[in-house]
């Protein structure tokens, strides 16, 4: 099979609501079983977890979810919609609240149409996500490929192969070649290529808010580590760079609901050294249970800044002409239209 019919087909499983929902099932079966053996374990390493290190991990998970958003706003300016913060904001968070409905195309619909709402065509608002997807991906496998080596030595002799594709995540970063690549995913789903390439300066500002974001994502699992085994910054790079390539690698499997299980698995195998699995098991939970409220967080305070625009928006204006028609003018972003 080409890698098209391959890409193809992962596209309509992901499409699916029932192949998603089956996968979601499986997961959370396993993972009930896994908890229910390790039970025990699991308590006594919760029991060790102070309230500060978890609500420093909410804390760690929202501050990386705001930088993420930072990233993919810049490089929606690039490709000529510029937006505010508050409206970035809004389309990212509500529209992320989608991922955990059954359904692969929900959270890429809701980004499409929410930015169309704001005047960003709808191509170029699905490219954005596109090409945010993959600054993610490529970013998140290049810190642990550079941190789990000088991490752990153990840890990074399971996962070489992220050294060897370092050249090509790197070469695929670069303006010419990625958009080319993002022209190829667009094709696959049956829309026409861009107009607009990515600017060197636009994906330079796209890196340096994901790296911002993926390392303080890495401290949402650092603040649950350290207080489990007291190590404090010995075991910062090992939850940063972890934590990354769990993510990363769960994003790539697009096939899996919200990274359900491949996250958490890669989580535990990675503080190994330094957990028992019992232990990573709960601090893999809970790292979970930070991200969900961060994500419930921020689609809250989106909804609350779509309510506040609303509200905030003048009336629609009545203009008659000589003739004796009204025309009702609907206020638009620079007023009325």
């Amino acid at each position: 099979m080409c890698v098209d019919g391959v890409l193809s087909w992962l596209v309509r499983l992901r499409s699916s609501r029932l192949a998603r929902l089956g996968l979601l099932l499986v997961v959370l079966a396993f993972c009930g079983y896994g908890l229910a053996v390790e039970w025990s374990g699991v308590q006594a390493a919760l029991g060790q977890m102070r309230w500060y290190a978890v609500a420093g991990s909410v804390v760690a998970a929202m501050a990386g979810g705001a930088a993420m958003m930072m990233g993919w706003r810049a490089l929606l300016a690039d490709l000529g919609s510029p937006l505010p913060v508050a409206t970035t904001a809004r389309i990212t968070f509500v529209s992320q609240l989608s991922k955990y409905v059954p359904g692969a195309v929900w959270s890429f619909a809701a980004h499409v149409e929410m930015g169309y709402d704001r005047q960003v065509p709808r191509l170029r608002c699905a490219a954005a996500v596109i090409v945010g997807l993959l600054v993610t991906i490529a970013v998140g496998l290049v810190i642990a490929a550079v941190g789990l080596p000088v991490a752990s030595t153990t840890v990074a002799r399971h996962y070489l192969w992220i050294l060897a594709v370092i050249p090509v995540l790197v070469a695929c970063l670069c303006p010419p070649i990625l958009g080319r690549l993002t022209d190829w995913l667009l094709g696959v789903i049956r829309m026409q290529p861009l107009q607009q390439r990515l600017s060197w300066r636009g994906l330079a500002l796209a890196v340096g808010w994901t790296l911002l974001g993926w390392l303080l994502l890495g401290l949402q699992v650092w603040a649950l580590l350290a207080s489990v085994t007291g190590r404090g910054f010995h075991v910062l790079l090992l939850a940063v760079a972890g934590y990354a390539l769990a993510c990363s690698v769960a994003l790539a499997l697009v096939v899996f609901p919200s990274g359900i299980g491949p996250r958490e698995v890669i989580l535990i195998a990675v503080l190994a050294p330094v957990l028992d699995r019992p232990a990573a098991l709960a601090l893999a939970l809970v790292a979970r249970m930070a991200t969900t409220i961060s994500d419930l967080t921020w689609g809250a305070i989106g909804l609350a800044i779509g309510r506040r625009a609303a509200s905030a928006a003048p009336a629609p204006a009545t203009v008659v002409s000589s003739a004796g028609n009204a025309t009702v003018l609907e206020p638009g972003p620079q007023g009325l239209r």
